[in-house]
């Protein structure tokens, strides 16, 4: 499973792309203040460290080691 309650804006979680593990801060879009187990939402995240990707690689959102949800870059943005 994955998490069991919401997370906000700000979450700070590891994002897991091929075989990296990078943090990466979670804005969520605007009028949206949280995103409950379950949810379908897009948003921006920003990595600590730059990595390697291209539009539509999948990715898995990990915390404390294991996976709590996944997702696909939609947009890359410089």
């Amino acid at each position: 499973g994955g998490r069991h309650t919401p997370f906000f804006n700000n979450y700070r979680p590891q994002f897991y792309f091929r075989t990296t593990d990078v943090t990466g801060v979670c804005e969520l879009p605007e009028g949206t203040e949280m995103c409950m187990p379950g949810d379908n939402v897009e948003m921006t995240i920003e990595l600590i460290h730059p990595v390697a990707m291209e539009q539509g690689l999948r990715f898995a959102i990990r915390e404390g080691g294991r996976t709590v949800g996944s997702g696909r870059v939609a947009t890359i943005i410089e």
